[in-house]
């Protein structure tokens, strides 16, 4: 059964003298990832932020929230992967997913081979970058993606954006752990502490929570991703890019370089436009800045006009609407735009 939008009805209330009543309930969700990832945090506030319940005082400022009535909320899922599924068959309204993994998914290839295109997919908005962070124990003689050979590594949750692109690394270094394994970063950093885990792959901003408590305590440090292994990999997927740790996001670390993937708000093309449109207003209104900057990880970096080239995703028309509207998109005629281009100048 699809449980996208499902529109509740509600006994009208009328509001003292005036009649007035409100609107009816109806939910939106968000498939964001495992609770201790970097996803469901970063869904729950967005959730907060758009949602939209009968007499809300704070919704009152149009258009401050989303749709009158809609209540919004971030699911845990079992990552990129499974989100993007769920949304393609209208099992879940929206999803949040990496620029690789989507564009896997709508070419068929990768872990979508057997499942083929998926084409319902459209692109909400594009949220921000998470890095790949190779995890190892502080005194390990582990120095590069290369020394996992022989080695027992955690990929993160089994089909999660941090198995995907952590399997693509491995293939372009010619990495072949002794084991493999596919945990949760909690229990891939609980393994490690005890001494049964090598290094664990983690897909997410940083500083990171995990990690950083595990670097305070001298217990990990952060192992760089580059050289040619990089460079293959940048060939091979597509969606991936040159980043970098910055120096001091972790405790006594220097720039660590690495490779990132955008993360994006996905939702199936049956979604209502006017719905849409509201919600990606919502998300980007000045008088809801404050509330993303509260979370100094991954929502303080949602900017409106950050939006790298994503081929063959078309976005969402609700949404498209609105970056034209913001002046990111060029008026057009033709039928699902493409992800919007950095502006060359800032947008309020």
């Amino acid at each position: 059964m699809k449980t996208g939008w499902i529109m509740t009805a509600v006994v009208a209330v009328a509001v003292a003298a005036t009649a007035q009543v409100l609107p009816p309930r109806r939910s939106f969700e968000i498939a964001t990832g495992p609770a201790a990832g970097t996803y469901f945090p970063a869904g729950e506030l967005i959730a907060r932020i758009v949602s939209h319940p009968p007499g809300m005082a704070r919704c009152e400022k149009s258009p401050l929230c989303g749709p009158p009535g809609v209540i919004v909320s971030a699911k845990s899922s079992d990552g990129a992967v499974a989100n993007v599924l769920a949304v393609n068959t209208g099992q879940i309204a929206s999803g949040l997913a990496q620029a690789n993994v989507i564009a896997d998914a709508v070419a068929g290839r990768g872990e979508f081979k057997k499942a083929g295109r998926q084409t319902h997919i459209r692109v909400m908005a594009d949220l921000f970058t998470e890095q790949v962070q190779l995890v190892v124990p502080r005194g390990s003689p582990i120095r590069s993606v290369a020394d996992l050979r022989g080695k027992r590594v955690s990929l993160g949750s089994d089909h999660s954006g941090s198995d995907v692109i952590a399997v693509e690394i491995l293939k372009a270094y010619r990495a072949r752990p002794a084991k493999i394994v596919r945990e949760t970063y909690e229990t891939s950093g609980g393994l490690m502490r005890e001494g049964k885990l090598d290094a664990f792959f983690f897909l997410g901003g940083a500083p990171a929570l995990l990690i950083a408590d595990m670097v305070n305590r001298g217990q990990a440090r952060l192992v760089p991703i580059d050289g040619k292994g990089r460079e293959k990999l940048l060939a091979a997927v597509k969606g991936v890019a040159v980043d970098a740790v910055p120096a001091g996001a972790y405790k006594g670390a220097g720039r660590i370089e690495t490779v990132s993937s955008r993360t994006y708000w996905i939702v199936r093309d049956s979604a209502p436009g006017e719905a849409v449109y509201d919600l990606v207003r919502a998300l980007y209104h000045p008088g809801n800045r404050a509330l993303l900057d509260q979370n100094v990880m991954d929502t303080g970096r949602i900017r409106i006009g950050d939006a790298a080239s994503l081929a063959g995703v078309p976005l969402h028309p609700g949404a498209a609407r609105y970056y034209r509207e913001a002046g990111l998109l060029k008026p057009t005629a033709s039928s699902p735009s493409p992800v919007p281009p950095r502006p060359r100048r800032a947008i309020p």
